[in-house]
């Protein structure tokens, strides 16, 4: 028994993912994924600074390098960014090379302003991955435990109930500044991403003060899970583009 701990130890620390943080303080991240855009992530940094909220944005390589002058805001404004691959492509379909290929683009895209902080598009993730991103030198692999559902046809209220109800202290929030791709281009409409998210802070005001996830990581142990997750062929297939 005492070697099977051992084990899964050795193995949630070289494999797992960071979901969370173990913390006693009223602390949480939201994070969002899929940007910059250049309508809804400005009014996501606008809402940010009303409620003094700091969050992390994993963007993409290729919509970074068409707006460099987002990505110079994000950071300027006082939040972390981090790399979503170069172009949104789940990473367990690669091959070796082309998972370090997209990382590496990704993150020379986000320079000299991203941080040594990957997420997955998808969340589609495994083991090989897992070995091509610590070759890349992402020892940190974010994933989630709050997710809200922005990219599915859920009216704010639905989406702010839901953050209300499951936010814990070192909870790691899922939104979207963006969509890269969408089973329906209504889905796009960040707008009601944006009221959720406003009616939310106002609500925890006060209860809860939002970091970035290097913040985050500061304020207590974090909590890794093992992370393999695939891609469904049904659903990747009715995938269309959204950004």
């Amino acid at each position: 028994m005492r070697w099977d701990r051992i084990y899964w130890a050795v193995r949630h620390r070289l494999e797992g993912l960071i979901v969370s943080v173990a913390t006693t303080e009223p602390v949480a991240a939201l994070t969002f994924d899929d940007g910059p855009h250049p309508v809804f992530t400005p009014q996501v940094l606008a809402l940010l600074a009303r409620y003094g909220a700091r969050a992390t944005f994993f963007m993409i390589g290729r919509q970074a390098r068409r707006y460099p002058e987002l990505v110079r805001e994000v950071a300027a404004a006082g939040h972390a960014i981090g790399n979503h691959t170069w172009d949104h492509r789940s990473l367990t379909g690669l091959s070796s090379r082309e998972r370090r290929h997209q990382l590496r683009a990704g993150a020379q895209a986000l320079a000299p302003y991203g941080a040594p902080l990957l997420r997955p598009p998808y969340g589609h993730f495994h083991r090989r991955a897992r070995f091509d991103a610590w070759l890349c030198g992402y020892r940190h692999v974010i994933a989630w435990n709050l997710v809200v559902y922005d990219w599915l046809d859920h009216d704010p209220a639905w989406m702010c109930d839901r953050i209300l109800t499951h936010i814990r202290p070192g909870s790691i929030l899922l939104l979207h500044d963006a969509l890269a791709t969408t089973l329906d281009p209504a889905y796009s409409d960040r707008g009601p991403m944006l009221a959720a998210l406003e009616a939310a802070l106002t609500a925890l005001a006060g209860r809860y003060r939002f970091v970035t996830v290097p913040e985050l990581l500061r304020q207590g142990r974090p909590q890794l899970r093992i992370w393999e997750r695939l891609p469904d062929p049904a659903f990747m297939a009715r995938l269309q583009p959204g950004l």
